[in-house]
């Protein structure tokens, strides 16, 4: 018979991937959006790439995870209902947003939902301000920073291009954005995966599986093979949203857009 806190140990861990499924389908408009909307690569090309290189990047790092896992709460007061809350409240936004094709950040869902519930469960005395004052600057500075660098990035491209025809050149970068895409998606591997990374390891370390925290081989495959399918089952409604509702882009623009999003996530 399983005990209480093993039960709750094994549903944190089924949580935690179907986040990162739900994520992986949710997010995968961040590295394919303006690539399909500008028709550089098909639907199904561009999702099954994109699953892939979010594989591929979720077996890189695990320095996100770390700081999900140890940098913002006090892990002696996070029980596995704490972290099974937490991540019960960022699928049910991140499901949400899908819904009404609302581009959100699957991060801050889940880091929200962590915080919540533990102060919920021992106080705000819990929280660890010096991790979340990070997170909270990075949600608020990282908008202006890629409008900027996005900004300079297209001026520079027009400047050298200047004297170039609109239809050659939009054929090349067409090509060009491929690669963009590409390198998007495997910088959004890096990273997003990595949540639920830390959450497992967060409750592996609570219930006393492992002795510190240091993410299980195990533990990044399973997640990266849940990032990996849940891009592979598409998110057409953020897709859209990104890719044709939001703004009407040229092959030029996109790989502007990818090349400045993918090289500022993985800093």
């Amino acid at each position: 018979m399983l005990d209480a806190t093993l039960i709750l140990l094994i549903l944190v861990i089924i949580a935690a991937l179907v986040f990162d499924y739900v994520n992986g389908f949710h997010d995968t408009a961040n590295a394919i959006a303006t690539c399909v909307s500008t028709r550089a690569i098909s639907v199904k090309g561009a999702i099954f790439m994109a699953a892939f290189l979010n594989f591929a990047g979720a077996m890189v790092s695990t320095k996100v995870a770390g700081t999900i896992g140890k940098g913002i709460v006090d892990k002696d007061n996070v029980t596995q209902l704490v972290v099974l809350a937490g991540i019960l409240g960022a699928i049910i936004w991140d499901i949400i947003t899908w819904y009404y094709g609302l581009p959100s950040s699957s991060s801050h869902a889940i880091i929200g939902g962590l915080v919540g519930a533990v102060m919920a469960h021992a106080g705000i005395q819990a929280l660890h301000w010096s991790g979340l004052k990070k997170i909270f600057l990075a949600l608020v500075i990282s908008p202006i920073i890629g409008t900027i660098i996005g900004f300079a990035f297209m001026l520079i491209v027009m400047w050298l291009f200047r004297n170039k025809a609109p239809g050659p050149l939009n054929k090349g970068f067409r090509r060009l954005q491929v690669v963009s895409a590409a390198f998007m998606a495997f910088s959004h591997g890096t990273a997003d995966a990595q949540k639920s990374m830390g959450v497992i390891t967060m409750a592996l370390l609570s219930y006393g599986a492992i002795p510190s925290f240091e993410v299980p081989t195990w533990v990044k495959i399973a997640c990266a093979v849940a990032m990996g399918l849940g891009t592979a089952a598409g998110g057409w409604r953020i897709i859209k949203t990104i890719g044709s509702d939001f703004v009407k882009l040229q092959p030029v623009h996109g790989f502007c857009v990818e090349t400045r999003g993918a090289r500022y996530s993985t800093c």
